[in-house]
């Protein structure tokens, strides 16, 4: 039972975050009215504190970014079920650990609230499940996690010889 059940979870969780994913980029790659009311409060909210056109179209965090960013994530999560490249789940969760990290705190520590839409909370508590989505998988693939880690160090830093 117990192995059924995991097996379910380490699919079922990377469908779900990749879903949750590619379903927000028809709000953000067609510039909805709902993605421009988010961004434009967290621009407006950005140019008050001195970084004008941060969350805007062409800024560093857009909404073509952070939906690239989404892609990349559920493209990474649905290549690692071919099994040469499992350790693609372990980026794609990272990854999309990280966007929903910012996402939260963004809902969560400035104006923009957790209804910015006023559709009940539903875009926050989408992102809090993406994250323990992500968190899950991340814990159930720690070894994976942790080579992928090992690896990339022993990358960037030099070992002596």
């Amino acid at each position: 039972m117990m192995i059924w059940l995991s097996r379910a979870v380490r699919f079922g969780l990377p469908l779900f975050i990749s879903a949750i994913f590619l379903d927000s980029l028809r709000y953000k790659f067609t510039d909805a009215p709902e993605t421009r009311v988010i961004f434009g409060r967290l621009d407006d909210w950005a140019a008050s504190l001195g970084a004008p056109g941060l969350f805007d179209h062409t800024g560093l965090f857009s909404q073509y970014v952070i939906g690239s960013a989404e892609l990349i994530a559920s493209a990474l999560l649905l290549i690692g079920f071919i099994p040469a490249f499992r350790r693609f789940q372990v980026l794609g969760s990272a990854l999309g650990l990280a966007i929903m990290s910012g996402a939260i705190s963004f809902h969560l520590f400035t104006p923009l609230g957790i209804d910015p839409n006023s559709d009940g909370g539903g875009l926050f508590v989408a992102a809090c499940l993406v994250w323990l989505s992500c968190l899950t998988l991340l814990t159930l693939k720690r070894q994976e996690a942790l080579a992928l880690g090992c690896g990339l160090l022993r990358a960037i830093i030099p070992t002596s010889r």
